[in-house]
């Protein structure tokens, strides 16, 4: 087995760095009262001497503009949960690590991407797009690999008997013990995992309990280290708070064009599409506003889906500035017989008529653009409804129709029985016989033909069965 790790280790700034403008000096913090500290800071509030670990005073004493937003830990969890749903393209099995990464077994996946280095390129341009900086480390264990991401070793080992090697130079602190056993082991001289390795197994496992060992022994694999695999949700859901309230709706758009990256990713990896999605908007004050867009078809390219929240959301007037936003994809269409290209990261090209479709109806709104339905009634003005959604075939489709129809059937002059239009019609398709109606008092009994004018017109028309027998003309070909 080969594990790739993810550690995400700005993962609540990446949030918000997401949408915050660039060269602004931001900071997210955590705490109550005069607890409150740093979790994570930017490259702006770096330049000023500003480090995660200060108190929320000192940090504004040398950063006076210094923006600070609260961590966020439910948005945490759920970027981990989408960004464990979208790298299933690359792997069968994702183990999630709650709040700041992710491992990914892809022992069985390196034919696919050609070899370990491909993939891992694959893995880090994706996370890159989506606004998340990552450390990636490989190693034949779940916990050697962690521990290299964790200690920011981007390293790729595929040999276990050099795993022990590549873990003693690592701090305690890229582990998960507790930070009171990490400063017992401090005051004992022990410092790395090297170190904690060296000392007696029996002491030090009397002296500090079961779990550093098991670490050790994990890491290094020589006691199985079972992982829970996560399987993809069949909906979508995703939020972003706000670096500071948004009264445009113009100032919208960044971040939403970074959530729909996060859906496409997701979609890309389960195989699926969308026919509608919803973007909530979150106010200061009042209650959200809901934007539903629906979709003339399945789709899932980012472009598409980003046009139409752009032409969606410029329409709307806030009621209230914005803090936070959410898209959401209550129902995820499967697309049956299409496969993914693992080596394109560009969609496939949608077609044209659906993108005009879908771009005509938010602009203009759904009830302006209709598609056309049958209906299973044989009579032609009878056969057809409007539709707000895409057309469908509920109905026989018997012989050759027109797509345009008159509003009323139009009487004809005749010559020697024969239909004339500008002249004598040639009749070159027919008949087709229609009858019913029968069931509500509105019968009919025709007998339909393709006909040719003298100007070379194709025209539907058909003779009445019904006295007094007339010709009548119903609809033009194209």
């Amino acid at each position: 087995m080969l594990w790739l790790a993810a550690y995400l280790p700005d993962l609540s700034l990446d949030l918000l760095g997401r949408v915050s403008a660039p060269g602004s000096s931001l900071a997210v913090v955590e705490g109550r009262g005069g607890r409150r500290r740093l979790v994570a800071v930017n490259e702006g509030a770096r330049s000023f001497g500003v480090r995660p670990g200060l108190s929320l005073p000192a940090a504004w004493a040398l950063a006076p503009y210094l923006r600070v937003l609260e961590r966020d830990r439910r948005s945490e969890e759920e970027a981990i949960r989408n960004i464990g749903s979208w790298a299933v393209q690359f792997t069968s099995f994702v183990s999630l690590m709650p709040a700041c990464g992710l491992l990914l077994e892809v022992g069985g996946s390196l034919d696919l991407f050609g070899g370990i280095d491909a993939l891992r390129g694959a893995v880090a341009v994706g996370l890159s797009g989506m606004g998340y900086r990552s450390v990636l480390a490989v190693a034949p264990t779940p916990g050697g690999a962690w521990l290299l991401a964790r200690a920011g070793r981007p390293e790729v080992l595929v040999d276990q008997g050099r795993l022990r090697e590549r873990l003693a130079p690592l701090p305690l602190a890229c582990t998960e013990l507790a930070a009171e056993t990490r400063e017992t082991l401090a005051g004992l001289g022990v410092l790395s995992l090297g170190d904690l390795l060296r000392l007696p197994r029996d002491g030090l496992g009397r002296r500090l309990g079961r779990d550093v060992l098991g670490l050790l022994d994990r890491a290094l694999g020589t006691v199985p280290d079972p992982r829970e695999p996560w399987v993809p949700p069949r909906t979508f859901s995703a939020r972003l708070r706000l670096p500071g309230e948004a009264a445009d709706a113009e100032e919208l758009l960044f971040p939403l064009n970074r959530l729909i990256l996060d859906l496409a990713g997701y979609l890309r990896a389960v195989a699926g599409a969308v026919e509608r999605v919803t973007v909530v908007l979150e106010h200061a004050r009042g209650p959200a506003t809901c934007l539903d867009i629906g979709l003339a078809g399945p789709s899932r390219s980012a472009p598409h889906l980003q046009l139409l929240l752009r032409e969606r959301v410029r329409q709307v007037l806030l009621p209230s500035p914005v803090e936070g936003l959410a898209l959401k994809a209550d129902r995820v269409v499967q697309l049956a017989g299409s496969s993914l290209d693992l080596f394109d990261a560009t969609e496939r090209s949608e077609e044209g008529w659906q993108q005009l479709v879908d771009r005509l109806r938010v602009r203009l709104g759904p009830e302006a653009v209709h598609g056309l339905s049958a209906l299973p009634d044989h009579r032609p003005e009878r056969a057809w409804c409007p539709r707000a959604g895409e057309g469908e075939t509920a109905g026989p489709r018997p012989g050759r129709r027109p797509l345009w129809l008159l509003d009323a059937p139009r009487a004809l002059e005749t010559s020697e029985g024969r239909p004339r239009w500008g002249g004598a019609l040639v009749l070159r398709e027919g008949p087709e016989r229609i009858e019913g109606g029968w069931w509500d008092g509105e019968d009919v009994a025709r007998d339909y033909y393709v006909a040719e004018s003298e100007a070379g017109e194709r025209l539907w028309v058909y003779r009445d069965r019904s006295p007094p027998h007339g010709w009548f003309l119903h609809g033009l070909f194209g």
